[in-house]
């Protein structure tokens, strides 16, 4: 199978890595809308507007299926990208709610939700969460994290200064879900900081876990193939990609 991953940025190579590890799919497309990162901060009109353009370029691809590696798109305008497409689109919020449930058996866990201010006000993983019977939530907006990571800071005092900024009147939570596929590259500082006593749930290794539920995915024996694109700067995102990839 051929796999599109689009992204608002570099974030959903988080994604991408599992979907490589795991070997899943024989080629996978991935469109990063550089040039107009973060999406986070954006209203649902321009959010839903972005979304379908991005949708028009896999449309130049003879792709199975579509992954949408950005929460806020998720969040926002999955319904509309369904409507116009003719392959099968599945987003990262279904994937991380899923996760979830089988994680937490105990309904009285208490889960810190972090994303985007878009993600956290479209409350798309609390309505999901509160049907499966949790409810214990907090949700925090945690937009810097976004520009630190296209950036390429993964450590050090400007991230620490940014989780002390959104954490430090927070207490360990026995679950954090890592709202924006960006996060992921930064899980392990994240959940040092919670002194590693939460369980992350990581959007990459979700969606892992909901293909093979929802497709029942083999594994492939060929290598996978991965072809890169960027509204801005491809070099960059490729460059991004190499190291995280490990290409």
């Amino acid at each position: 199978m051929r796999v599109g991953v689009f992204d608002s940025g570099i974030g959903g190579l988080s994604v991408v890595k599992s979907l490589k590890e795991h070997q899943l799919f024989e080629e996978i497309i991935y469109f990063g809308d550089t040039a107009r990162v973060p999406y986070g901060v954006k209203d649902k009109n321009t959010i839903v507007r972005y979304s379908l353009e991005a949708l028009e370029f896999f449309k130049n691809f003879d792709i199975d299926l579509l992954i949408v590696a950005c929460n806020t798109v998720s969040a926002y305008a999955l319904e509309e990208m369904k409507a116009q497409a003719h392959f099968d689109i599945i987003g990262v919020v279904e994937a991380g709610v899923l996760a979830t449930k089988n994680a937490l058996k105990d309904r009285d866990s208490e889960i810190l939700i972090i994303g985007t201010n878009a993600t956290i006000r479209s409350q798309a993983y609390e309505k999901q969460l509160k049907k499966l019977g949790f409810h214990k939530l907090i949700s925090r907006a945690t937009g810097l994290f976004v520009p630190i990571v296209e950036e390429g800071i993964f450590e050090g005092d400007v991230l620490k200064s940014a989780m002390s900024h959104y954490f430090d009147d927070l207490k360990t939570p026995d679950a954090i879900i890592l709202g924006c596929t960006h996060f992921p590259l930064i899980e392990s500082q994240i959940s040092h900081y919670f002194k590693d006593k939460s369980r992350m749930i990581h959007s990459g290794e979700a969606m892992v876990e909901y293909l093979h539920v929802k497709y029942d995915l083999n594994k492939c024996d060929d290598d996978c193939q991965m072809k890169f694109f960027a509204s801005e700067n491809p070099e960059a995102l490729k460059s991004v990609a190499k190291k995280w990839l490990s290409l």
